[in-house]
């Protein structure tokens, strides 16, 4: 890791290669959550109207959702990759922005006579690959402004620099993620008022305009990264020959997808896009047990619970249907892994390593994750319909653009979070701070608490009588507080519970249970076009709720299973 003194120039105190990195992410932030924003509008808005939109139903408008968002968190993964043993942060971080902006001057592209649908689904193709470049490796370079004991080596004095810049550096990854506020807030604010009330395609070249910002911004405080962001120039010879591997590797997954698209639309293949979302939502979770079981137990254990999974998938999809019986039979394979777990706790007692018992709270934390994604992202799908349709948003004759709803939620984080980190601190204080497993439990209570509120207003609501903008206002004020328990001691869990060799690995896991919670959400949302808003919401509610209670009443077990991680 490159740690270096850039500048006697600061920005709030802090290196000043800070405000570059916090302007690049701030305006990739405006671009992401400016276009997801208007997505799920854009998809189900009618043809046939002033500003016309694709026409798609619902189900798979929420399926794209989910498939869409889902990715930009697994591609952060091979991001990240290529960033550490091919092209360093500083390269990795630029290209993915270009992509990024390519991505929505693509689906901008109708304003020039571009074919519609053609310029949308490549665009998210674009701006998919491009975020799982930036977005990991952006924050990396944060961290890399700041000196670490890693860069120390065996000098006691760096060491002890390392050590007192801690805070240092944790203040400095707090303004850092303010900028990642500042661009959700101003996002939905201009791309959302410009794609809904003049065109759709504005919001979209709004959003790429505002990377383009960003790149330009982030070129010009380049001198202020000193070193930050390259590879070792040891590595040449290593770099050279990963080089060839992956470009190989990743062109025959791109001939595979194409080929798979081309079938799909040609009528080939008997698929369509909310049954290709549900599968890989099965295959995500399928992959992250089978994943575990490995550490855990064995690889024999591996290819007995693959072989029952594939055993129940033949024997139960024929009578159900592809995706009930698939849902049947993952549910059996996850119910199987976790009393295999407790049986294995059960029969070794003592003799079972903190390691493996640490990766069980690994896994169970990646579900309960899962599970509050799958909720909390219904903000950019199902609640944004619900926005749009039953919601009343007329001030003093004035209609208020349906997304700027979401910034409610970037908004209250930013007045929040300095109180949940207040509260925490003064519960630690006391002795009194609520471990991980019991914040996570806490964050789905909140989670839970705010759907049966917004099922409430729904119940309610008509297209005819919509409802006040307030039941969603204290639904996200809910969520947030959920969102401020679960969601900042996630990652930070994962670095202190992962073995030792395997932090990446678990760091990854954290993303795989964003993308996993992110598809589920989008596949959810698709529901709201058979069920009544009121009976979805519940349902959602039910489930986190459920959920929340579970992992409370298992907190206390499952913090033992820590062996004194705090």
């Amino acid at each position: 890791m490159t740690t270096t003194t850039i500048s006697e120039k600061t920005f709030f105190g802090h290196p000043r290669g800070l405000a570059t990195l916090f302007f690049t992410e701030m305006w990739e932030r405006f671009s992401y959550y400016g276009m997801r924003a208007l997505l799920v509008l854009f998809m189900t808005a009618p043809i046939a109207i002033a500003n016309p939109g694709l026409g798609y139903g619902a189900a798979k408008a929420g399926a794209v959702y989910g498939l869409y968002t889902s990715m930009v968190y697994l591609l952060a993964l091979p991001g990240g990759w290529v960033a550490d043993n091919l092209w360093g942060q500083r390269r990795a971080v630029f290209v993915g922005g270009c992509i990024i902006a390519l991505g929505h001057f693509t689906m901008a592209g109708p304003l020039l006579g571009l074919p519609e649908t053609p310029t949308f689904f490549a665009g998210l193709m674009f701006i998919v690959i491009g975020t799982g470049l930036l977005k990991p490796n952006v924050s990396t370079m944060v961290g890399e402004l700041y000196p670490s004991a890693e860069a120390a080596g065996d000098d006691e004095e760096a060491h002890l620099r390392a050590e007192a810049s801690g805070a240092r550096r944790d203040a400095g990854f707090s303004i850092f993620y303010m900028g990642i506020n500042l661009g959700a807030i101003l996002g939905p604010f201009i791309c959302g008022t410009l794609g809904e009330n003049i065109q759709w395609h504005w919001g979209f070249s709004a959003a790429g305009f505002g990377m383009i910002l960003g790149l330009i911004q982030y070129k010009r405080g380049d001198r202020y990264l000193g070193k930050v962001g390259y590879l070792p120039e040891t590595e040449s010879a290593s770099v050279s020959r990963k080089s060839r591997t992956f470009y190989f590797v990743a062109g025959i997954v791109a001939a595979i997808s194409a080929l798979f698209a081309f079938l799909a639309i040609g009528g080939t293949l008997d698929v369509t896009l909310e049954g290709f979302a549900t599968w890989m939502g099965y295959g995500i979770l399928l992959l992250t047990i089978l994943f575990f079981t490995y550490l855990i137990m064995s690889a024999v254990w591996v290819a007995g619970l693959l072989a029952v999974f594939v055993a129940l998938v033949i024997a139960l999809v024929p009578s159900l249907g592809t995706t009930v019986g698939g849902r049947y039979a993952i549910a059996a394979v996850l119910g199987l892994f976790i009393v295999m777990n407790v049986g294995f706790l059960a029969a070794g007692g003592e003799k079972v390593t903190t390691t493996k018992k640490r990766l069980m709270v690994i896994f169970w934390l990646f579900l309960m994750a899962a599970v509050f994604w799958s909720g909390f992202e219904q903000a950019g799908s199902s609640m944004n319909l619900f926005a749009r349709d039953l919601t009343d948003r007329v001030f003093f004759g004035w209609e208020m653009p349906t997304t700027w709803l979401q910034n409610v939620n970037p908004i209250f984080i930013v007045v929040l979070a300095p109180v949940f980190g207040w509260l925490w601190t003064w519960l630690a204080q006391r002795d009194a701070n609520p471990s991980i497993p019991l914040k996570f439990g806490l964050g789905l209570m909140g989670l839970a608490a705010g759907f049966f509120v917004i099922s409430w207003g729904a119940a309610q609501a008509t297209p005819e009588h919509p409802v006040t903008s307030a039941w969603l206002v204290v639904t996200y004020f809910l969520h947030t507080c959920g969102e401020l328990a679960l969601s900042p001691v996630g990652l930070s869990s994962m670095t202190k519970l992962a073995p030792k060799g395997r932090v990446g690995q678990m760091m990854g896991v954290w993303f795989i249970a964003a993308a996993l919670g992110n598809l589920i959400a989008g596949l959810v949302a698709g529901r709201i076009e058979t069920l009544p808003p009121d009976q979805l919401f519940q349902t959602v509610a039910l489930i986190a709720g459920g959920a929340g209670v579970v992992a409370l009443l298992v907190s206390r077990p499952v913090k033992r299973l820590m062996a004194g991680i705090e």
